[in-house]
């Protein structure tokens, strides 16, 4: 700990959604205003914050190693954890050794007061620029959260017991918050929540939300952090002529098999979410369709696994992120007969992780020769890697700062998990 003559350091980290890091970023910026100095979690620090997730087992024991890391390579630290595993397990993570303080979701707002209340309070330092460390130690997008909760209750879901009821973020606020961070100089906005489909404020809904800050704000990109394929409507999908709008949906599907999609208690049919990519895909041919995918549910015959595989396949999806299913406590499926065995839970997950490769792969070939703006993000030795709206990730040899520009890149040949491009202009 410092020795009160300089600004206490502090590190947030964030496992999980989009939904937990637009929490930590807007905790970052929060922090920093209160005078503490942010660094990375990569660096030592008096405080390490770890915004954590429960959404499956694996999940929570990302949590645990992570918080462990924090300790070993900062053993005079103190650590907290706040978010989902804290509001589901205080208790666990109280006994991992150098954490002192847990706040779950219900109390995590007032981390700053329970700082202070401890002893660790910031030194208040006058050469500080709270906007510009944020930006410096967290990402070129920005996350703004404008909704949280969820009470669909679908039977495998941890969600809406950690997370509790739909509540909105007031529009007011969401343009104040958009406006913000375009001053501070993000290119691009993702607005995330933990079903933002179901955004509800004094009459306006997602569609009406999109369109104020698409009238009132400034910002270069805005990318949506995914919805439910019921959620799709031609109305909304017409905002998508305005092309500061990201070309990319995800879409969870969760199994392509309605006897599974019944169990889960998903409310939409395969027929249904296969007319909602219809529908996208007829107004822009040339979106990202990312999903998700549970396999092993319990009860999954291996018709319908297969019935999922093949659906999948004919989806032609962007990318396919793969979960075997994780029983959580409190959950509906966690009592369901047939528990599938971890070894087909493995072999299925393997099958389609190998199709999820393939799609992404015939996704970026599309694209090959096409010249497309890429916002860059970081620079790995000498090879700085960024994306196209539509979620391509691209990657070019410079020697220049291209850190938070948006500038036109011609695709070239396919690269493990993007594609390598060409500077088609001098970055300037």
């Amino acid at each position: 700990m410092n020795n009160g003559s300089e600004a206490a350091t502090i590190a947030v980290d964030s496992l999980g959604c989009k939904l937990n890091q637009a929490e930590a970023e807007l905790l970052a910026r929060q922090l920093a205003e209160a005078g503490y100095r942010l660094v990375s979690p990569d660096d030592e620090a008096d405080i390490y914050v770890l915004n954590t997730c429960t959404v499956t087992s694996l999940a929570d024991r990302k949590c645990r190693h992570r918080l462990r890391l924090a300790r070993r390579h900062n053993p005079n630290a103190r650590l907290v954890a706040i978010g989902c595993l804290a509001q589901r397990a205080p208790q666990e993570l109280g006994r991992i050794e150098g954490v002192d303080l847990v706040l779950g979701n219900d109390h995590k707002s007032r981390l700053l007061q329970s700082l202070s209340k401890s002893g660790c309070e910031a030194t208040p330092h006058a050469d500080r620029h709270p906007t510009g460390q944020t930006v410096s130690v967290l990402r070129t997008r920005t996350f703004i959260k404008v909704q949280e909760g969820c009470s669909s209750f679908c039977s495998y879901c941890i969600v809406p017991v950690v997370r509790g009821g739909e509540k909105s973020s007031p529009v007011d606020h969401v343009l104040a918050e958009v406006r913000r961070q375009v001053s501070a100089g993000y290119k691009e906005v993702v607005l995330t929540g933990t079903k933002i489909g179901s955004y509800s404020h004094n009459g306006d809904g997602l569609k009406g939300l999109l369109e104020h800050i698409l009238a009132d704000t400034g910002v270069a990109r805005l990318r949506l952090s995914s919805l439910q394929p019921q959620e799709i409507t031609p109305g909304l999908i017409r905002l998508w002529q305005d092309d500061r709008l990201c070309r990319h949906f995800h879409l969870a599907l969760q199994s392509g098999s309605d006897g599974v999609l019944a169990r889960m208690r998903r409310r939409y049919s395969v027929g249904e979410y296969e007319r909602s990519v219809s529908l996208i895909r007829a107004a822009l041919p040339e979106a990202a369709i990312t999903t998700d995918v549970i396999v092993g549910f319990p009860g999954e015959t291996e018709s319908e696994f297969q019935q999922g595989y093949d659906f999948c396949r004919r989806m032609d999806f962007a990318r396919i992120h793969v979960f075997p299913y994780s029983p959580r406590q409190d959950t509906e499926a966690a009592g369901m007969p047939g528990m599938v065995a971890d070894r087909i839970k493995k072999r299925r997950s393997q099958k389609m992780l190998a199709l999820a490769e393939v799609s992404a792969q015939n996704f970026r070939q599309q694209f090959l020769g096409k010249i497309m703006p890429v916002l860059w993000e970081k620079q790995t030795d000498g090879i700085w890697s960024g994306l196209t709206d539509n979620y391509i990730k691209v990657y070019v040899k410079s020697d220049q700062d291209l850190r938070n520009r948006l500038l036109p890149v011609k695709l070239g040949e396919v690269r493990r998990d993007g594609v390598w491009g060409e500077m088609i202009a001098p970055a300037r």
